[in-house]
């Protein structure tokens, strides 16, 4: 008779054949991708058609490990249920062979697109109307994120985006929304630890003695702000594989307005409870230090900004994005 537990242990030992992202092919029923739209260290973003005939974003993370795969799936399904006019809608969360596959709404480009279009196009940097309009609309789905009110494993906990930078930050239409929670740190205290780092040119210095404060997605917003406002970073790079012992320099901060200058370095205060109140609080500093109004309408979800003047405004922010421009990861 044959010995049953060999068929088992064969089963078992045998790995299911890993799925490969290209044009064409159909990770689950009804699901075909049509193109790639961007492309990271740890994930890739395909453009695809749903059963209904819908486009949508499927972003396939890497994730090899099952105890981190059900962790990360835990996490981006409790963030799912989560709904703000700026947040980017997350429609479902799969595992497959290999990867976490995240269906997202499908964005027309990112801020770090447009950015690298101003530079590339017309040798100059976002207008500072534009800039704010779309940080006010990311701010004030930071705050709602991060505010603790969110039921979560049996608590009321906020949370960290963990890697804000300008290329998580979708433009669609007229709106910018925040994307990529998958480093996304539920907090229920001022700190708590964290085990992943998040974009280290974003990160705050509390990041790199692994810890995450209720102000860290702040800090990486000043510095987001500051590489759209000069074309800079804040700091110089840091270490690939920073150790506990590393520190930041003190920020280079290069901005003319002294208001500016002091709201960009209460935001990149070393100390979080140095910082702003709330990310709102920060954008609010410096569009008064660039003497613009942000007017936000509640009601209809919108943000504009435009230029103060005695007379007149002479510049209202439009949001356009331009055509055939794909976003980044």
């Amino acid at each position: 008779m044959q010995d049953r537990s060999r068929f088992k242990r064969d089963i078992v030992s045998r790995p299911a054949e890993r799925f490969v992202p290209e044009a064409g092919a159909e990770p689950f029923p009804g699901y075909c991708l049509v193109r790639l739209r961007g492309r990271g260290a740890f994930a890739t973003v395909w453009e695809s058609t749903t059963p209904t005939g819908q486009m949508v974003a499927l972003k396939f993370m890497s994730s090899a490990n099952a105890h981190s795969t059900s962790r990360e799936i835990h996490s981006l399904q409790g963030i799912q249920r989560i709904r703000h006019p700026y947040l980017l809608e997350i429609h479902n969360v799969r595992s497959m062979p290999g990867y976490i596959v995240i269906g997202m709404d499908l964005a027309e480009a990112s801020l770090l697109d447009l950015f690298l279009l101003y530079q590339d196009e017309f040798n100059s940097l976002i207008e500072p109307e534009k800039v704010l309009q779309y940080l006010s609309q990311a701010a004030g789905a930071l705050d709602y994120l991060n505010a603790r009110r969110h039921a979560f494993d049996g608590k009321t906990v906020g949370f960290q985006h963990s890697d804000i930078k300008p290329n998580n930050i979708l433009l669609l239409g007229n709106e910018a929304k925040l994307a990529d929670y998958g480093l996304a740190t539920p907090m229920n205290g001022p700190t708590t630890p964290c085990f992943r780092q998040g974009t280290l040119d974003y990160a705050a210095p509390e990041v790199f003695l692994g810890s995450m404060s209720d102000s860290s997605d702040q800090f990486s917003l000043a510095v987001t702000y500051h590489l759209l406002r000069t074309g800079a970073f804040p700091f110089p790079p840091p270490p690939q594989q920073p150790g506990r012992s590393f520190h930041r320099p003190p920020p280079h901060v290069i901005l003319d307005s002294s208001d500016e200058y002091r709201a960009v370095m209460r935001a990149l205060s070393t100390s979080p409870q140095d910082r702003f109140p709330t990310c709102s609080a920060f954008i609010d500093a410096v569009a008064a230090a660039n003497n613009i109004e942000l007017a936000r309408d509640r009601q209809q979800q919108t943000v504009t900004a435009k230029r103060r003047t005695s007379t007149a405004v002479l510049f209202q922010a439009t949001t356009r994005v331009p055509a055939g421009t794909p976003p980044l990861i």
